[in-house]
């Protein structure tokens, strides 16, 4: 079981794109001023695009994408004390976790575009890392899109739970296209959550056959989720 973090579970945007414009300045000399779409993208991926849209005269390679993850997680951590007061989890988040949590064989972890340090730091902050398994998430800290973090998580997970995951026993939980397509591609079965970023019909488009209005009712995600591993 698969969760998306930022607008699926919580909202720190506030605090993030802070963040992103600090780290960015001090890596690259330039500041932030043209930003990207979160939805569905790693923070690797989103340098790289902070630099093409920015006009950063540089040469983007490895070495300063870790520079810029480091000083992402610095820039982040500094601001610590500001996720509660400007951020928020969403409506049934840590309900349907628990809940989710309560049924059988099933491992929850996540799918996040952020580094492995901040994206704990988020789900810390609101109590929601409580019924996760962090150690076999997928994170932005590596140079790979969301599909490719699906696969690998699942192999991780196999080792474990101490059995294969299937990809039919996989599902994603997420509010964006890019993450519908990242699930379909990388082996997962979607559930979209409805948000500001797409409507109920372009996921669908996108190829997802549950769409949810929120999570304020865990039992309707319980539903879904059973839905989806037993077609």
């Amino acid at each position: 079981m698969l969760w998306n973090i930022d607008l699926t579970l919580l909202d720190v945007g506030q605090v993030t794109r802070v963040a992103y414009a600090e780290a960015f300045e001090k890596v690259t000399g330039e500041p932030l001023v043209y930003l990207t779409s979160a939805a569905g993208r790693t923070d690797s991926e989103m340098f790289f695009e902070f630099c093409a849209r920015n006009y950063v005269d540089l040469e983007p390679d490895t070495e300063t994408l870790a520079e810029f993850l480091a000083a992402l997680e610095t820039a982040f951590a500094s601001r610590g004390d500001q996720l509660l007061a400007k951020g928020r989890a969403l409506p049934g988040a840590s309900a349907s976790l628990a809940a989710v949590a309560s049924m059988p064989d099933t491992l929850q972890t996540v799918v996040s575009g952020s580094t492995r340090v901040n994206a704990t730091a988020k789900l810390v902050a609101f109590g929601l890392d409580t019924y996760l398994n962090l150690a076999v998430g997928g994170f932005g800290s590596v140079n790979y899109p969301k599909a490719s973090l699906i696969q690998s998580i699942r192999l991780h997970a196999s080792g474990e739970g101490g059995r294969a995951y299937t990809e039919e026993e996989t599902v994603f939980i997420a509010g964006s296209v890019p993450d519908v397509r990242a699930a379909l591609i990388g082996g997962a079965t979607p559930i979209a959550v409805l948000s500001d970023s797409s409507t109920e019909g372009q996921l669908r488009d996108a190829g997802a056959q549950i769409v949810l209005p929120d999570l304020s009712d865990p039992r309707a995600v319980m539903t879904a989720v059973h839905q989806a591993t037993t077609r």
